[in-house]
């Protein structure tokens, strides 16, 4: 029975070898010269086209000796479903995802347990890809919101080294406890990680400069819909700098009051993510509305 099963999943592609460096369509051309321009496109446009087993739509990929272009014989997909993580988008190179709230991103040397990057290992192998997913940053476990991993060291590697001239916008929304005094403002203090919390100061103690740009959205029910912006990334940073400014983001026990729990989750979300592909250099750019729950809370 397994032998037929991989007989048939291979009769469902057709299968090229690249064998010098170019462009997604050039090979395809290359390989298939009977076709149009327009067809070529067609098939991109359907989702029919993988490289190394990714399904890829963008005409201007850059192929690398060594890789595999596959043509779908009949539309399909690898089928991606968990309650907890969605995927956003995917390429050879990286995969952007949207996690719920509950979630580990990694797991801990206490915390063992189903992890977001464990879920993404067992996808990407049960599509056939010989690979593993890598960490490039991270959200806390009871935040929810877009967040990415590398599919290959060299990518984690370029991501992580220049992160802050790859990523030009990332941003969440957050419902903190009153009503915010400014309507805009910055958060710049020194953060220090104690292990059980991390500790704020105004002045440089040694710790780590951390800078929250913030907007305020709306304000009421003795609430605020607050958005903010990070230049930099330090741990539980939104989370220290809202408790800095005597809003604690709503459900938060750790910094905040833990009776007010309106939404039985930590408010926080990571709403948006745009950055330039680390590999290819396209400008991607990704959105996720508002949770509707925080904004009952203020409305």
């Amino acid at each position: 029975m397994k032998v037929k099963t991989n007989a048939r999943a291979r009769a469902q592609y057709t299968n090229y070898n690249v064998k010098e460096p170019m462009e997604l369509m050039e090979f395809l051309a290359s390989v298939m010269p009977q076709a149009s321009r327009t067809k070529l496109k067609s098939l991109l446009s359907k989702q029919i086209v993988l490289v190394d087993n990714v399904i890829t739509t963008q005409y201007n990929f850059p192929l690398k000796p060594g890789m595999k272009v596959q043509i779908s014989r009949e539309k399909g997909k690898h089928e991606f479903n968990h309650k907890l993580l969605k995927i956003v988008y995917e390429d050879a190179y990286l995969i952007v995802v949207e996690k719920a709230e509950g979630l580990l991103s990694v797991s801990t040397e206490r915390q063992k347990e189903r992890t977001a990057i464990s879920i993404l290992n067992d996808y990407v192998k049960r599509g056939g890809q010989r690979r593993r997913v890598y960490v490039v940053h991270r959200l806390d476990r009871d935040t929810s919101g877009l967040m990415m991993f590398a599919k290959d060291e060299k990518t984690q590697n370029t991501l992580r080294d220049h992160w802050h001239d790859i990523v030009f916008d990332r941003r969440y929304v957050a419902v903190v406890s009153g009503e915010m005094e400014q309507d805009e403002g910055t958060v710049h203090s020194w953060l220090t990680d104690r292990k059980l919390y991390v500790s704020s100061s105004p002045v440089d103690d040694g710790g780590k400069e951390a800078v929250t740009h913030y907007r305020t959205i709306k304000r009421g029910n003795g609430y605020s819909l607050v958005e903010l912006m990070l230049e930099t990334g330090r741990k539980n940073q939104i989370r220290v700098h809202m408790q800095d400014l005597g809003h604690p983001v709503v459900g938060d026990g750790r910094y905040g009051l833990e009776e007010v729990n309106p939404l039985n989750r930590l408010a926080l979300h990571a709403f948006k993510l745009c950055f330039d592909h680390p590999v290819t250099g396209e400008e991607l750019r990704f959105e996720t509305p508002y949770p509707p729950e925080f904004k009952h809370l203020v409305y």
